[in-house]
């Protein structure tokens, strides 16, 4: 039987040996008895496994773009046009996704590795002797950790509904360590409401564990502002909006001057809670890849995703700098601006939509914590010189999620929480749950499909 493929780890060995390293060169260890015990033993050799997490969750398989692509091509229902050639993407506009999809193979991969790596630091946290040192990695970790699991759990599990039990099945839960293949196990689903316990839990310890900031790593308001992105998607609005009021209250991060400084930015910009970094050393921008013209590194469908007249409908303003934000390619087709630049980080959690979160929970719950919603929703329509509203409804504040965090990521999640439609699906329709890829199926028949997959 195939060695099951997100748990198996052990190629990762390699990459942790190569960190070892002795101080004294007369004591060399011949290489056939340096033990990953003996590896992991050196505090050196975990601080550098946790920073290798940042890079493979910033990969292109996840949320190096195509994990935000998927979800915005999902939920697409005439507002984009796909131009590109690849297949895979392909069948996520068309809702006809494969099991045999790589990109979506490639995905559950890659936050499976992420999840395993964390394991393994938080395994062997305790050669890490300082105390504040060792909370701030084993915050990060399990920062990360959490971050992978809640993506997998909404892309591959029917979505949480606050008015259900939530049994429905969502993916494997691992939290030990896998580093020889005699450690690999062969787990099942676990149900959608143990995934998101697991998910708020690891969080909630990152965020007290965590350091005020942290340069650009994760810090507790990194670890409280998705945790307000979680609470939103269980529709738990009262926790939603006091987490995202300590981000916006605490966290030092305020909106840019304008929303175009938001985005195409080198370094991190003050809206940017976290981001992911992207140089032209280190790091690809799949954002950039799919999303812009040719002429700024985009591939030949010149974009390979194009934004239609459709998407401009949702605009109130003609001044609103955000109904504006594109330019044309020479093939004549319409281009996001957000992911103009090759090179650029990759915006993660903004402080804009820590206020949509505020807004749209006291707008809920009748309440005024941190700022009246009519005022917060306002605040962000000035930085895009759109008039100001004089009354709100709850549509009001949804129009206005779109019109700012658009080609984001956000498109297919909102479509779930608001019980919405993407064109003639409705928002629990199984196409718009991604299959468990066969690849992972075939290796471990512990693994279920999700209906509306052959089996």
């Amino acid at each position: 039987m195939k060695i099951i493929n997100y748990i198996a780890q052990a190629s990762f060995l390699v990459l942790i040996l190569s960190f070892y390293g002795c101080e004294d060169n007369l004591d060399l260890e011949s290489e056939d008895k340096i033990t990953t015990e003996v590896v992991l033993s050196d505090p050196a050799n975990v601080k550098k496994v946790l920073v290798g997490i940042y890079d493979e969750a910033g990969q292109v398989a996840s949320y190096g773009g195509r994990l935000n692509i998927a979800s915005e091509l999902l939920a697409n229902a005439g507002a984009l046009s796909w131009n590109g050639t690849f297949s895979n993407l392909a069948e996520m506009d068309r809702k006809q996704v494969t099991t045999t999809n790589t990109f979506v193979r490639n995905f559950w991969l890659n936050a499976y590795e992420v999840n395993n790596q964390a394991n393994i630091v938080l395994a062997n946290i305790e050669t890490i002797e300082n105390a504040t040192e060792r909370a701030t990695i084993e915050g990060e970790a399990k920062f990360l950790r959490a971050l992978v699991y809640f993506d997998l759990v909404r892309f591959f599990a029917q979505s949480y509904d606050a008015t259900t039990p939530n049994t429905q099945l969502g993916v494997p839960i691992i939290t030990e360590a896998v580093l020889s293949t005699d450690q690999i196990t062969f787990p099942t689903r676990a149900t959608v409401v143990t995934v998101y316990e697991q998910v708020i839990n690891d969080l909630k310890e990152a965020y007290a564990l965590l350091p005020d900031s942290n340069g650009i790593f994760a810090d507790k308001y990194t670890a409280q502002a998705l945790l307000a992105r979680v609470y939103l998607q269980q529709q738990n609005y009262p926790a939603a909006r006091d987490a995202a009021n300590d981000v916006l209250a605490n966290s030092g991060h305020a909106l840019t001057a304008s929303y175009e400084a938001a985005f195409n930015n080198d370094e991190n910009a003050t809206e940017d809670i976290f981001a992911w970094q992207i140089t032209s050393q280190d790091g690809r921008n799949n954002m950039n890849t799919f999303w812009a013209s040719s002429d700024f590194g985009g591939r030949s469908g010149n974009p390979d995703i194009e934004i239609n007249d459709s998407y401009l409908t949702i605009f109130d303003d003609v001044n609103d700098d955000r109904g504006s934000f594109f330019y044309i390619s020479t093939r004549g087709r319409r281009a996001t601006t957000k992911w103009q630049s090759q090179f650029a980080n990759i915006p993660f959690l903004r402080i804009a939509e820590m206020h949509l979160i505020r807004a749209e929970a006291n707008f809920r719950e009748t309440t005024t914590i941190g700022l009246a919603p009519l005022a917060e929703l306002n605040a962000l329509r000035a930085r895009a010189n759109a008039a100001p509203l004089t009354a709100l409804t709850l549509q009001d504040i949804i129009d206005e999620r779109k019109r700012e965090l658009a080609f984001e990521g956000f498109a297919l999640h909102d479509i779930k929480r608001l019980k919405g439609t993407a064109g003639a699906l409705p928002y629990n329709d199984n196409f718009l749950v991604l299959p468990i890829p066969q690849r992972e199926r075939d290796a471990n028949p512990e693994l279920d499909q999700n209906p509306g997959y052959s089996n």
